[in-house]
């Protein structure tokens, strides 16, 4: 019992040692494991800066009788919970009779473009403790065996999430195009009334989404790629150094030597 307790005491004093032993070396940014890290750390600041920060309005023109055409706006944005964006008439206009602000957009997208933003921000801080790791404390990471196994498989789960989370967003974005077009003016039940005529004016231009979605995949695939250069770290791909020099350290010399 004491030998093992000695034995996690220099364990755990060596590894302190290492940890303490902070360093930089600007050599892994210039191997592919750190430089697409730091690809895939842009990336990601891409994916949630075009999603989250999003803001726009849809805008439709309502004239009735003997009344000029008014414009009628519901701004939407992150997190896209569209069923709460109603619409505002200008103030002080009684714009034929209609209580504007009882009306919304139809749909709630939250859930697709909160995962997609949130799993970004935490990919983005991901990357800047691995790239911490690969310039502070190389020799750590070379000579452990649990650290780049942990970095593989963060690895291979975050290249799967880009792809489901990349593609939810993108059906989203979709259905969010389709609920702020054209097709409003059949949901909003004013406009269906005979003395009343509504016309579909304009909306926000979602070009910062649709790179949004680009980027998405993009982090998917500088994931996926980077997956094989993280194995080769691995002692899957190689035994490291240090467990065959403890294979090797059980086998006596030969006599003699």
């Amino acid at each position: 019992m004491a030998s093992n307790l000695y034995l996690v005491r220099q364990r755990i004093s060596g590894v302190g040692q290492r940890m303490s032993a902070f360093q930089i070396n600007l050599n892994p940014l210039k191997e592919p494991l750190g430089f697409i890290k730091v690809l895939e750390w842009i990336a990601s600041i891409f994916a949630f800066a075009t999603c989250g920060g999003f803001k726009g309005k849809t805008e439709i023109q309502v004239s009735c009788e003997h009344s000029n055409k008014t414009n009628i706006t519901a701004a939407f944005g992150y997190p896209f919970r569209l069923n709460q964006a109603s619409f505002q008439s200008p103030p002080n206009v009684n714009v034929c009779d209609v209580n504007w602000n009882s009306h919304v957009l139809i749909g709630d997208y939250s859930s697709s473009a909160q995962f997609y933003v949130t799993f970004a921000v935490f990919v983005f801080l991901y990357c800047i403790a691995a790239l911490l790791l690969y310039v502070g404390y190389t020799n750590l990471y070379r000579d452990s065996r649990k650290l780049p196994m942990i970095d593989f498989v963060v690895t291979l789960v975050a290249t799967f999430l880009w792809l489901v989370s990349a593609s939810a967003w993108a059906k989203a974005l979709t259905d969010i195009k389709v609920a702020t077009g054209p097709s409003i003016i059949q949901e909003l039940v004013p406009c269906n009334k005979l003395h009343l005529k509504c016309f579909f004016g304009s909306v926000t231009s979602m070009g910062s989404l649709n790179v949004s979605v680009i980027f998405g995949f993009l982090n998917m695939i500088l994931w996926g790629g980077n997956a094989w250069f993280v194995y080769k770290e691995t002692s899957l791909h190689s035994p490291s150094n240090t467990s065959a020099s403890h294979g090797q350290g059980g086998v006596p010399p030969p006599a003699g030597v």
